[in-house]
């Protein structure tokens, strides 16, 4: 068999490649099972699979018999990857995955669990679903400052916690391209730092890894893959949601592609190719 290597220019020109036709009925294909659920072979389907399945085997995401604990907020991106990865694997070995949904508690949120573990059921065996008081807890008094580094840091405390009950090796977050690159902005403009999320970091000596399968892929085409297949989506409960640093980043970013569209392909291109000599 022979490999054929592909440069990192080249790569990336055809992940930022995009749909420009509507995802129609006409596009769909025969059908496909995943345990319970039965899917359709679309074309963005199809796309989001390959570059899914080759960021697993380029960073070494997944390996043979791991244990993927997925986490799921219930929103667009954890349950498209959450659906992703139960879906069949061409050249991914074989690994076994456990669903967590830990509800952080917000005012209005009372039926979100019951409508995620509803969305659960029908994609895997094996979850949890955890009620907490995370949520009000960093928004009060005491730590208005800073509700969001609270809320991560005791959420990602519990998922850590049910991995290890759970035996499972990997974590799996469903954060994109575009987040990676908005935390490259958000560290560098706020955190006095130049850094990002990896797409794959080891954590607790190499005991556990956090991986993230949907690193390639841009938000827009998995938002449209979320309406392809009619995800049952809660809303943010998140009192801050609206007045984020990300949310403020990715609105920024959005202005700055109006006069030069290619911005946040540049941005990631230059993740690729950093110049230690030419950094104090």
């Amino acid at each position: 068999m022979q490999v054929i290597m592909m440069d990192e220019g080249a790569k990336h020109a055809l992940i930022e490649r995009d749909f420009s036709y509507k995802l129609t009925d006409s596009h769909h294909d025969n059908d496909i099972g995943t345990g319970a659920a039965v899917r359709k072979r679309s074309k963005l389907y199809l796309h989001l699979k390959k570059w899914l399945e080759r960021a697993i085997l380029d960073y070494g995401l997944i390996a043979e018999g791991d244990r993927v604990l997925v986490g799921v907020s219930g929103g667009t991106d954890s349950f498209a990857l959450l659906d992703l990865l139960r879906s069949p694997m061409i050249f991914v070995p074989k690994f076994s995955v456990t669903a967590v949904h830990i509800d952080l508690g917000f005012a209005g949120g009372e039926r979100d669990a019951g409508l995620i573990e509803g969305e659960l059921k029908k994609m895997v065996s094996d979850y949890v679903i955890e009620e907490t008081d995370i949520g009000p807890l960093a928004h009060s008094e005491f730590n208005r400052k800073n509700p969001c580094f609270l809320c991560s840091r005791l959420r990602r405390k519990r998922i850590f916690e049910i991995a290890e009950a759970k035996g499972c090796n990997r974590i799996a977050f469903a954060h994109h391209r575009d987040d990676i690159i908005e935390t490259l902005l958000i560290n560098l403009f706020y955190g006095r730092e130049i850094s990002t999320m990896k797409p794959n970091q080891s954590i607790f000596n190499g005991a556990l890894h956090i991986v993230r399968p949907l690193a390639y892929l841009r938000e827009g085409l998995i938002k449209k893959y979320a309406g392809e297949r009619g995800f049952n989506v809660v809303a943010n409960r998140c009192p801050t949601g609206k007045t984020s640093k990300r949310l403020y980043v990715k609105e920024l970013l959005h202005s700055l592609e109006k006069e030069n569209p290619q911005i946040r392909h540049n941005i990631w291109t230059a993740m690729h190719h950093v110049k230690p000599d030419y950094l104090l």
